[in-house]
Order: C-alpha cells, then structure tokens, then sequence
C-alpha cells in the first residue's frame, strides 16, 4: 500500500501502537517512532489496527533516540516497511544520500512505501535561500520532502512559510513546521501553503517535538482554516 500526499495527512505521533485507537477519530495515519519505543519490531508483529503506518527511527544525531549503529537502524526501517500496515517512511536526508542510504531508498520503494526524506534544525531557521535549496533536494530524494526548523522569531515563521508556498508551486511535494513557540502556529498554517504532512502526539503532553499541538486541536485547526 502506498499512501498519496495528494492532500493534506495528519500524521498521530506515537512511541507505543497502543495509541491507535485513540488516533482513529482524528489521524489519517500514525507516525510510530521506532526509536522511542522499547521493542518496535514486536509492536509492528502484534498491530492489528486501522489506521496505516508511517515508521520512524529517527537517528540520535538528528534529534531521535535510536542507540543502533546506522546500518542497523536503516536495516530496521528496512524490515519495518516490508509490514502490510506500513505505507510510509520517515528517514533522514543526510542518510539516504549515503552510499548505503540509497540502497536502503530503493529498497524501501520494493516494499511499496512512500519515502519522507527529512530534514531537523533544532537551533534556527536556516537563510531562504537554503530553506528553498533544501526543499527542493529533499523532495526529489523522496516522495515528500519534509523540513522542520526552529523558529526563534515571527520573521522565521513566515521564510519558512514563503519557502513552503514557492517549492509547491515549483511542483514539488514537501512537508514543512516550525518548532519553538514562534513557529508554533505554522503546523496549524503550512498546510494552507502547500505542507503535505502535519504531526501531532494523540494526548497533550506527549509531544515527540517541540510546539507541538495534541491531536484534536490540531486536526480542529487545519479544518477550520
């Protein structure tokens, strides 16, 4: 199965498949972080709900929690998307444009899922320029292109904005969100400009990134906008 960013997906963030059926009212799928949680593997064995799957194992390096060498993490992601739930793969640009990143890309593409090539700033917003520059990479390596920075004003916000309304009309397919309070509000208005992808954890407090909305709030905000 393979899921289609022809319109916007809201993504419930979770580091237990347990969640699911509390996403269900308002997920179109669940991002289930991989490297949060204690046996993923087993998870993926025993799921058996409605919702699809998108998997993460997001690299220490890059903000996640995953303690396996790189060859074992992508092989996990690897393992993880040959799972009839799964129809989509976060894995980080700077991998996939690796030597073994692109084998794990094609292999991923064999098992019939999307790839989401992701890039995280946790200290700023990067200049325009190479908002747009890495916007446009990411979506050509993967299926969606998706970039998420940190915001330190309301001036980051809308570059960031900006760059997510010129990749869509340039044809390219992203996912886009500031994190921090300043760039809080445009996980709610990226979508409005293009953002294919918006996360969100399934109860407030269990946030997998910083400024975060919880699940309803977030899914009430896109449909109102």
């Amino acid at each position: 199965m393979f899921l289609s960013f022809d319109s916007f997906v809201l993504a419930a963030s979770t580091a237990t498949l347990a969640a699911e059926p509390a996403a269900r009212e308002h997920a179109d799928v669940v991002e289930f972080r991989m490297d949060l949680a204690d046996d993923p593997l087993a998870e993926l064995d025993d799921y058996d709900g409605t919702l699809p799957l998108l998997v993460t194992n997001r690299a220490s390096w890059e903000g996640g929690e995953s303690e396996a060498d790189e060859e074992g993490r992508l092989a996990s992601l690897e393992r993880a998307a040959r799972y009839d739930a799964v129809v989509a793969v976060d894995v980080e640009l700077n991998a996939l444009e690796t030597t073994r990143g692109v084998t794990a890309a094609e292999r991923l593409r064999e098992s019939n899922v999307a790839v989401i090539a992701s890039v995280h700033d946790f200290e700023r917003t990067p200049a325009t320029s190479e908002l747009r520059r890495l916007l446009h990479e990411a979506a050509t390596v993967g299926d969606v292109g998706k970039v998420a920075v940190t915001a330190n004003s309301r001036h980051d916000a809308l570059r960031l904005l900006e760059a997510t309304h010129a990749a869509t009309a340039w044809g390219d397919t992203v996912a886009t969100m500031g994190m921090g309070e300043a760039g809080k509000h445009t996980r709610a208005v990226a979508p409005v400009y293009g953002s294919k992808i918006g996360y969100a954890p399934v109860h407030a407090g269990e946030e997998t990134a910083p400024g975060q909305y919880d699940l309803e709030s977030l899914a009430h905000l896109t449909e109102s906008l």
